[in-house]
């Protein structure tokens, strides 16, 4: 696998693990999230579900390659010893568009400051070796306007190019919100022009 390749994958689902170091427990949760707004509610869901536990430390990372948002927290850990391990293995991932939120339940005894680095950067490698990755397909949207005649036909096209109608508007004429895997763009402006005999207005 390609360094490009890695930067399109993405979490399938969510997925937990637990680890235990020194009787303390530490859960690690791990799932996609597309914004920053997607991070904070699984970061607050996990928080929940869990309102008990000692510590709450997460990182994740939105987008891909260069272009990407990293957000991390120690929560009330010593600095450096809990949100940077956890940040530094989902870099390390291969991953867009994650989060990893690993909970904490203290057992009494003290890790100290190495200790807590391992611990936390275990519990994210182990979440992360868990969690089934799909391929960030990029995504483009059409505006599609139709006669009534061809509305039928037109859904067909749309559903054999993998594209998705977002929304519909039935008016003089239908217009259509499509979304359509970008590699399958072009091949359905021009099906869908055929199949109109060029009446299609679409506006990419």
């Amino acid at each position: 696998m390609t360094t490009d390749e890695s930067h399109r994958l993405i979490p399938a689902n969510t997925v937990r693990v637990e680890l235990r170091v020194v009787n303390s427990r530490f859960i690690g949760s791990a799932g996609p999230a597309a914004t920053v707004e997607q991070a904070k509610a699984f970061i607050a869901a996990v928080r929940a579900e869990m309102p008990d536990a000692t510590h709450h430390v997460y990182a994740y990372i939105i987008g891909h390659g260069a272009s990407t948002i990293e957000g991390m927290s120690d929560d009330g850990e010593p600095a450096g010893t809990a949100g940077r391990p956890v940040l530094s293995v989902v870099r390390g991932s291969g991953l867009g568009d994650v989060v990893v939120v690993v909970t904490r339940y203290f057992g009494g005894t003290l890790l100290g400051t190495g200790g807590l680095v391992r611990a936390y950067g275990d519990t994210a490698k182990a979440v992360l070796a868990d969690v089934p990755r799909i391929e960030k397909i990029a995504r483009r949207t059409l505006l599609v306007t139709i006669p009534y005649a061809a509305y039928e036909p037109v859904r067909r096209l749309i559903a054999a190019h993998d594209g998705v109608i977002e929304d519909e508007a039935f008016a003089a004429d239908v217009t259509l919100e499509v979304s359509v895997p970008e590699a399958h763009g072009a091949a359905l402006i021009e099906a869908l022009r055929g199949v109109t005999a060029g009446r299609a207005n679409i506006v990419t």
